[in-house]
């Protein structure tokens, strides 16, 4: 869902304070807060060719930031799709990561790679340099020869995009290499914190992870293409007033069965 064309959940959800959920707005991509209050939602605006973005706006403050919190927008791969990397090899190849974003916050933002499997990193620094502009973003990241990639369908990789962190993440100096994880260095050198000032915003859409040298132009499927697959992760049945979801059974005055059929496999 790299576009941001799906939003199964929908569209828009205002009140947004606290961490780990998948929000009312595009698909797979999940918004966490640790400070201030947020709207998310899928916004109708995005770079030529691409019509939806992923936009989070700050709406009231808490304050400073303790030193241990964050806010990001972060998105969960599972190690089926990572195999390709050849992670853990003297084969392994680089992640060339490709996005479009824009802010009313210029400066220096930083990015993660995390591995899940074996509690390893590697982060980035991008910058925005036009406030309210799109702007591509092309980030290649190094192989890693240490620690595979678990080949099943739990999480092994995260990628985040922080928007505000506390000083217990910024205080070291970054590794631009992959390393064991250390708190200290996974977004040393971010200078902005989207949660300062009611109504700032990001928006990222043209999302991209190739196993490449270099990034290339960001690749748009179909539409139906990418429902299938944000449906194995989640599936909305709609009601209608002339909604079916199977067929079933009464077998009894107060009992019955219906069986479900799932478009699509689903992860778990």
């Amino acid at each position: 869902n790299g576009s941001m064309a799906i939003a199964q959940r929908g569209t828009s959800e205002t009140g947004i304070s606290s961490q780990g959920k998948f929000r009312k707005a595009p698909d797979r991509f999940k918004f966490s807060v640790d400070d201030g209050t947020w709207t998310a939602s899928q916004d109708s605006s995005g770079p030529p060719g691409i019509a939806n973005s992923y936009k989070v706006l700050c709406t009231s403050l808490d304050g400073s930031i303790d030193p241990g919190n964050e806010t990001t927008l972060n998105y969960k791969a599972e190690g089926l799709d990572l195999q390709r990397f050849c992670k853990g090899t003297s084969s392994a190849k680089k992640f060339a990561l490709s996005f479009y974003v824009k802010s009313n916050k210029t400066g220096n933002y930083a990015v993660q790679m995390r591995d899940q499997d074996n509690t390893r990193h590697v982060s980035h620094l991008y910058s925005i340099d036009s406030a309210d502009t799109w702007e591509r973003k092309t980030i290649v990241f190094p192989g890693d020869t240490t620690g595979a990639f678990g080949d099943d369908a739990n999480n092994s990789l995260t990628i985040n995009w922080y928007l505000s962190v506390g000083t217990n993440k910024t205080s070291g100096t970054m590794d631009t290499s992959w390393a064991a994880v250390t708190d200290a260095n996974i977004a040393a050198g971010q200078n902005v914190n989207l949660a300062d000032s009611t109504s700032n915003y990001l928006n990222l859409t043209g999302v991209q992870l190739e196993a490449s040298e270099i990034c290339t132009d960001f690749e748009m499927t179909s539409y139906a293409y990418e429902l299938q697959r944000c449906q194995r992760y989640y599936l909305k049945f709609v009601e209608g007033s002339s909604f079916s979801m199977g067929v079933g059974q009464q077998y009894s005055g107060t009992n019955s069965s219906t069986n479900l059929f799932f478009p699509v496999t689903m992860r778990a």
